[in-house]
C-alpha cells in the first residue's frame, strides 16, 4: 500500500494561476504580435509584396543643339591631303637622322645625311678642274693679246713696204690660233663649270630635305642602314621618314548616292572624333569627288576643317553631320536632354523616375525647349542616369522595377 501511494506522487510545474511568470506570458506574445504586424506593414508600404513592375529604360544623354538641324550623318577618317615618304635619289648608308616621329620640320630642312666622301671628292676635283680652265683662259687671253699686237704691227709695216709678206701671214696665223685658243678656254670653263655643278647637284642627293612644313608620323629607317630609291636591296630602306603636312587635314566621308543630293561645297558642317568624344569642331563640305564607289555605292565627300587643333591627327575615325546652317556661338555648349517619354506631370511639376537599384525615386526637374526628339532638361539629373519611360502611371515613388529585356 506505500508502496503504491508512493508512485501516484509528481510534482506539478505549471505556474500558479496567482504567480508573475504566469501573467508575463500572455503580454511577451502580444508585444511580438504587434511588432510582426507593424513590420509587415511597413515592409507593406516599402512595396516588398508588391510585384515588380516592368519598365522601359532611357538614359539621360548629352546633346548639342545642332542636331535639331543635321540633315545627313556620314563617317570617315581625317586624311592628310598632302603626305609624303621622304627618300634619298641614290643609294647610300645613312649616317645621320635628325628627326623622329613627331618632329616639326621647315621646307627645306635637312632631315638625313647619307655618306658622301666619294661624291665629295669628285666635286674637290670638277672644282680644281674649273680652276685650271679659268687659269688657261688667262693665259689664253694673254697669248691673245700680244698676238694681235704683233698683227697690227706687222699689218701697218707691210702696207708701208717695209716687211715682207711671210712676216705678215706668220702674225696673222698666229693671231688666229690664239683666238682659237681663248674660244677653246672659254669651252673649257663652261665644262668644267658644267661639271662641278654636276658634283654639287651629287653632292645635294646625300642630303635628304623636307619638301614642305610637315611633321614626322614615321621613321623607317636608322643610322646605318643602306638607304636606296628602289628598295629593292635586301635590308635596304626606300623610305627614311613619312611625313604629313597637319595644315592639308581633311575628313574623308563616305555619303551614300541616295542621299548625296542633300550635300554641297561649302555647307556647314560638324565634325567629332571619336579620340576626342567630348569636342566638336566646325567644318564645311571642300570637295564633292566626283566619281562614286560602285561597290558601296558611295561619293567620297572631303570635309575641311574651320577649327583646328593640335590634338586633331590623322587616320583618326570621325563623324561628319551635315548641317543646314552654321552653328551659332550659343549653340556651341552640349546640354542635357531627355526622352520626352520619360517625363510625367504631376501636381503642376514635371518629373521622371530615376532608377536607383531595384527601385525608383520620383525626381523633380526643370525641362527647356525640344532639341529633335528630345527635350533639355536644365536640372534635376544628370547625363549618364537612367529613367524609367513605360509604363509611368503605374509608378510611384520608391516603387519596385524590373527593367524590361529588350
Amino acid at each position: 500500500m506505500a508502496n503504491e501511494d508512493l508512485s501516484k506522487l509528481k510534482i506539478d510545474k505549471s505556474p500558479a494561476a496567482g504567480s508573475p511568470h504566469g501573467r508575463r506570458k500572455p503580454v511577451f506574445r502580444v508585444a511580438v504580435a504587434l511588432f510582426v504586424f507593424a513590420l509587415i506593414g511597413v515592409l507593406f508600404l516599402k512595396g516588398f509584396f508588391t510585384p515588380a513592375v516592368e519598365v522601359e529604360v532611357a538614359g539621360i544623354s548629352t546633346t548639342y543643339p545642332s542636331q535639331a538641324f543635321t540633315l545627313l550623318n556620314a563617317s570617315g577618317y581625317v586624311v592628310a591631303q598632302r603626305k609624303a615618304a621622304v627618300a634619298s635619289k641614290v643609294t647610300g648608308r645613312l649616317v645621320s637622322l635628325s628627326v623622329e616621329e613627331g618632329s616639326r620640320v621647315k621646307a627645306g630642312q635637312i632631315i638625313a645625311r647619307l655618306e658622301s666622301e666619294d661624291v665629295t671628292a669628285t666635286r674637290n676635283q670638277a672644282a680644281a678642274n674649273l680652276h685650271v680652265a679659268r687659269t688657261n683662259l688667262e693665259q689664253a687671253r694673254a697669248e691673245l693679246n700680244d698676238a694681235r699686237i704683233s698683227f697690227d704691227r706687222e699689218k701697218a709695216l707691210l702696207e708701208q713696204g717695209y716687211t715682207t709678206r711671210a712676216d705678215y701671214d706668220t702674225a696673222d696665223a698666229r693671231y688666229k690660233k690664239a683666238e682659237a685658243a681663248a674660244e677653246g678656254a672659254k669651252a673649257a670653263i663652261k665644262a668644267n663649270s658644267a661639271a662641278l655643278q654636276g658634283a654639287d647637284i651629287a653632292l645635294e642627293y646625300t642630303l635628304i630635305r623636307a619638301p614642305f612644313d610637315a611633321v614626322v608620323l614615321t621613321k623607317n629607317a636608322d643610322i646605318g642602314d643602306i638607304v636606296t630609291p628602289i628598295g629593292a636591296a635586301a635590308n635596304a630602306k626606300a623610305a627614311v621618314v613619312t611625313i604629313a603636312d597637319m595644315g592639308s587635314l581633311l575628313v574623308e566621308a563616305d555619303v551614300s548616292e541616295s542621299s548625296l543630293e542633300v550635300v554641297k561645297k561649302g555647307q556647314p558642317c560638324e565634325i567629332q572624333l571619336d579620340a576626342l568624344p567630348e569636342s566638336r569642331f566646325r567644318g564645311e563640305v571642300h570637295m564633292v569627288v566626283p566619281t562614286a564607289d560602285r561597290t558601296k555605292a558611295t561619293v567620297m565627300t572631303k570635309v575641311r576643317f574651320i577649327d583646328k587643333a593640335p590634338r586633331i591627327l590623322p587616320e583618326m575615325s570621325a563623324k561628319v553631320a551635315f548641317l543646314s546652317r552654321a552653328v551659332r556661338k550659343d549653340e556651341e555648349k552640349p546640354l542635357i536632354t531627355v526622352d520626352p517619354a520619360a517625363v510625367v506631370t504631376r501636381g503642376g511639376r514635371d518629373y521622371v523616375f530615376l532608377i536607383k537599384g531595384d527601385h525608383v525615386v520620383q525626381t523633380p526637374v526643370t525641362l527647356g525647349p525640344q532639341i529633335g526628339e528630345l527635350r533639355e532638361v536644365r536640372s534635376g539629373v544628370k547625363s549618364g542616369d537612367r529613367v524609367a519611360t513605360k509604363p509611368l502611371d503605374k509608378l510611384k515613388d520608391g516603387s519596385k522595377i524590373k527593367v524590361k529585356e529588350k
